[in-house]
């Protein structure tokens, strides 16, 4: 089968700012990456050149195959914004029905909004639904054309834990039926509890590619954790945190780090070996912390 998304080579800038610099992705069917990066990283430009909303300053860009940019290519494609308007005036089962006149065998209303918990809201004007219910319906519309893939740009931003809940059902619903997903989020629990694949972005670069236990083990790091009163120096120790006799080490080899702990006497407590989280992971690989990009001025 064609694999639904390959990027080669693809470099985007916007003035001197680099987005994207010489990528190479392929999202093979049936597949659920989780895209993570920083502010900036460049995250929404591929989501963008995917979906053929930004053109490629260099290398290609194919969708099912063929040009983004053409709309008889994106007939399999759904995608949910960052930032999405809905006309306050319509009705929740009036914009499904619009949305929906552009695909050939869209899903009923009901049964859509049912999938996303919208279920009783037809006849709500969209000016009238919460925050939660507006940005549910966002992101419901990109399955209402039955897509092969779905583009979720940061899906359940602004979402409390039962919308989130309920939007990762769906979409896990979607996946099992053969559907392939890309999804950029801040949320590194959202990455653990869907994704099957992890590409780690940053300064227009794929820093990390693989699972969830990969992309940990791109960084070595183990957080050690004890009691003692007093710590003499240890070798391997990255960066150390204390609070009162409480000790939280950071280093590349615990098992050292427990050895040095003994054969020098010291008297500690509480033992703890935690691995390296995915947060440890993307803070290490990056430099930074996980959020959005930026809502106004242009997503890159």
């Amino acid at each position: 089968m064609t694999a639904p998304v390959v990027l080669a080579g693809v470099s985007r800038r916007y003035g001197g700012t680099v987005a994207l610099d010489d990528v190479d992705l392929t999202l093979e069917p049936g597949s659920l990456t989780g895209l993570l990066g920083p502010n900036g990283a460049g995250k929404s430009t591929l989501v963008n050149l995917v979906a053929g909303l930004r053109r490629a300053d260099s290398g290609t860009v194919r969708l099912f195959g063929g040009d983004p940019r053409d709309a008889a290519n994106r007939v399999a494609l759904g995608t949910t914004p960052q930032q999405t308007g809905l006309p306050e005036t319509l009705r929740v089962g009036e914009v499904v029905r619009f949305v929906s006149g552009h695909f050939p065998d869209p899903v009923p209303a009901g049964e859509l909004l049912e999938r996303f918990g919208l279920d009783g809201l037809e006849r709500r004007q969209t000016g009238g639904l919460s925050g939660g219910q507006r940005r549910r319906l966002a992101v419901a519309l990109a399955f209402c054309g039955r897509p092969r893939l779905v583009l979720l740009d940061e899906p359940t931003t602004g979402l409390d834990v039962e919308g989130r809940r309920a939007l990762w059902d769906a979409v896990r619903d979607f996946h099992a039926g053969g559907g392939t997903v890309l999804l950029t989020t801040h949320y590194l629990d959202e990455i653990e509890n869907l994704a099957e694949r992890v590409v780690v972005l940053a300064g227009g670069r794929i820093r990390a590619d693989g699972d969830v236990g990969t992309v940990r083990g791109a960084v070595r790091r183990s957080r050690v954790t004890l009691r003692a009163h007093l710590l003499p120096e240890l070798p391997g120790v990255e960066h150390a945190e204390q609070d009162g006799d409480r000790w939280t080490l950071h280093t590349p080899d615990a098992d050292e780090l427990v050895r040095a702990l003994v054969r020098d006497g010291v008297a500690f407590s509480d033992l703890g070996v935690q691995r390296a989280s995915l947060e440890d992971a993307f803070l290490s690989l990056t430099g930074r912390s996980t959020t959005t990009e930026p809502a106004t001025g242009g997503s890159r």
